[in-house]
């Protein structure tokens, strides 16, 4: 969705809405919804939000598959030829774009029930599971045999969702996807030891599946959040970790920690040099118990310590339902950690009673305080991963235009933190509230990439022609006091975290090239306030044309890209004590850039 700093502030405030210390299946909500259950895909907020779920089918309908899963009686599944993918590589990995797909304002959904499954979303590959067919392991142990789970399961990886549906996401703004998958997607070996070990051979090929999936999403120039939504032991032992016993197993069993931080190494080192991948999320939803901080400490020093890019790799933790509390654990730290919210409004009593008018009240009022003020803890380094336009009917019954009252809810949302995706419900599905519940696109300067290649130099000569302004403005405009010293010193051959000197695979790499050189070429003054003030302007304005000539993207994570921008300066550049100037200068640039930009796109037609 198309972010502006106010929505964001709001975005973040709204955070704080979701009272409940869990979330319930939305299975047993239905009835009271209103709506038809429906498919999967979501947003997160202040930098990026994935909202809601999407699919591209029909409640478990992937292309042929309620044909695939009509079985016998004895529930003998169809034969199934799978492609064979071998071991499938990630294309060489671009520092530059890396940065991009990280730091940059995501449009995010959710790509749920593909590789982790919720009876609600996918019921037809529930029809011969086992047990109590609400999970993924109930799946695995199902459909008569180990050779019959594989076969449904793999014909699902393969056409539940496609490269044209990246290309319809692409198509619409959506710059990033967050992809739920469980340890059991990682191979048999992950299984040992642990529930799905019995039925470890039916994901002989599953994790050749999610590096597809990640290979698919970067053709189309999507980033991937790879979440791990199912643990070893259960995180929250609800049926979405992948078991049906309700037991939450990991916190309070060794075996189960140390096998679930040697996923979260396997993952990261197989992850931090993929150019598309825009972090790990360590854990979705799990129980608040009193050693899940450490838990995460522990887990982020482990993943950290895989490699030296792991030190800076975006890693991403859910905050229990307890919004302060992790804004402050986040805030507390200095590296790229990121705290996920999830916002629902139809599974406390109290949802049930409140007219839709003031839940949107609530987002605009009182919720936006909450996390605006969680938010600013932690320079931003928020997101909302899941969230949904669903109400009860009781909320919609009393308002005299149902519809309207769910598009301004959902709007309202997706202002706050942007974007939820489903099928053919507009509450819970992403792709049906696109032009209904929510806007057409949600492209972060209103307009996507070029699809005519033709135009690129239109774009790019623009670019060109917005030179940063010299470092008498910023410094006039501080303070009338403050002259620009005549004494200068050569500004630092860097734009923020993008070295101007090594080649860049940045599609227009030689505009962008070519206006840091301009900036290089400029002087910084000798004092220090001055010359902080003016590479911060400096750094934000050409930052903002940096990330726009990358499919008209926006810089998202803000504060955390200025303190990892200063940590790469050299001492000479910003004199300890002077940051601040440069803080405050890089936001103010920032903004002058993103306007400008904003400006020229609208004014050329672009």
């Amino acid at each position: 969705m198309v972010l502006t700093a106010g929505n964001f502030t709001l975005l973040l405030q709204s955070l704080g809405l979701m009272q409940g210390t869990f979330k319930p299946v939305p299975t047993s909500h239905v009835g009271d919804v209103g709506i038809p259950s429906q498919s999967k895909l979501a947003a997160p907020p202040s930098a990026s939000d994935f909202g809601d779920n999407y699919q591209s089918h029909a409640l478990g309908n992937a292309p042929g598959l309620g044909d695939f899963n009509k079985v016998a009686s004895d529930c003998t599944p169809r034969l199934y030829d799978p492609p064979d993918l071998g071991n499938p590589t990630f294309p060489p990995f671009d520092t530059a774009k890396a940065t991009i797909y990280r730091y940059r304002q995501q449009q995010s959904v959710n790509l749920g029930s593909w590789f982790v499954h919720e009876q609600w979303m996918t019921p037809s590959l529930f029809t011969c599971a086992a047990g109590d067919k609400i999970s993924e392991l109930d799946i695995a142990s199902g459909w008569g045999s180990i050779g019959g789970a594989r076969a449904v399961l793999e014909h699902h990886w393969d056409t539940f969702i496609t490269a044209t549906d990246f290309q319809y996401l692409a198509g619409i703004g959506i710059n990033t996807v967050r992809l739920p998958i469980g340890y059991w997607n990682l191979g048999p070996s992950f299984c040992e030891g642990t529930p799905f070990e019995p039925v470890a051979d039916v994901y002989q090929t599953s994790w050749s599946r999610v590096v597809r999936t990640i290979n698919m999403a970067s053709e189309s120039g999507i980033g991937v959040l790879v979440d791990l939504h199912g643990a070893p032991g259960s995180q929250n032992g609800q049926p979405h970790s992948g078991i049906s016993d309700g037991k939450t197993g990991l916190f309070d069993n060794d075996w189960y920690i140390n096998k679930t931080l040697a996923v979260l190494t396997f993952l990261t080192e197989e992850l931090v040099n993929v150019t598309n991948v825009v972090g790990i999320q360590i854990l979705n939803e799990p129980q608040n118990v009193d050693s899940l901080p450490a838990f995460y400490t522990q887990a982020i020093s482990t993943m950290r310590q895989t490699s030296s890019a792991a030190q800076s790799f975006p890693l991403y933790i859910h905050d229990g339902f307890s919004l302060d509390q992790y804004s402050a654990f986040v805030g507390n730290r200095s590296d790229f950690v990121v705290q996920d919210h999830h916002s629902y409004f139809v599974f406390m009593p109290g949802d049930s009673a409140e007219p839709a008018s003031q839940h949107t009240k609530d987002i605009h009022g009182t919720v936006t305080g909450a996390l605006d003020s969680a938010s600013e803890l932690e320079r931003r380094n928020m997101v909302v991963d899941e969230f949904s336009c669903a109400l009860t009917t009781q909320s919609l019954v009393g308002e005299d235009d149902p519809e309207r009252a769910r598009m301004d809810f959902c709007t309202g949302q997706m202002e706050l933190y942007q974007n939820e995706d489903c099928s053919d419900d507009p509450g819970w599905c992403f792709k049906a509230a696109v032009g209904k519940s929510l806007p057409p696109s949600f492209f972060s300067y209103g307009k996507g990439p070029l699809a005519d290649p033709s135009r690129l130099p239109a774009l790019s000569d623009m670019a060109v022609g917005m030179y940063a302004p010299s470092h008498e403005d910023p410094v006039a405009a501080l303070s009338p006091n403050m002259a620009a010293s005549p004494d200068t010193l050569t500004s630092s051959p860097k734009v923020g975290l993008f070295p101007v000197n090594r080649r860049s695979r940045l599609r227009l790499r030689r505009s962008v090239k070519a206006a840091a050189r301009r900036d290089n070429a400029e002087q910084l003054p000798l004092d220090p306030s001055q010359r902080a003030i003016t590479k911060g302007y400096s750094d934000g304005f050409l930052t903002a044309k940096i990330f726009a000539l990358y499919g008209m993207s926006k810089l998202g994570f803000a504060g955390q890209y200025v303190n990892d921008s200063l940590a790469r300066l050299d001492s000479g550049v910003i004199v300890q004590g002077h940051e601040q100037y440069y803080s405050r200068w890089f936001m103010e640039g920032l903004a002058d850039g993103e306007a400008l930009i904003s400006a020229s796109v609208n004014n050329t037609g672009i």
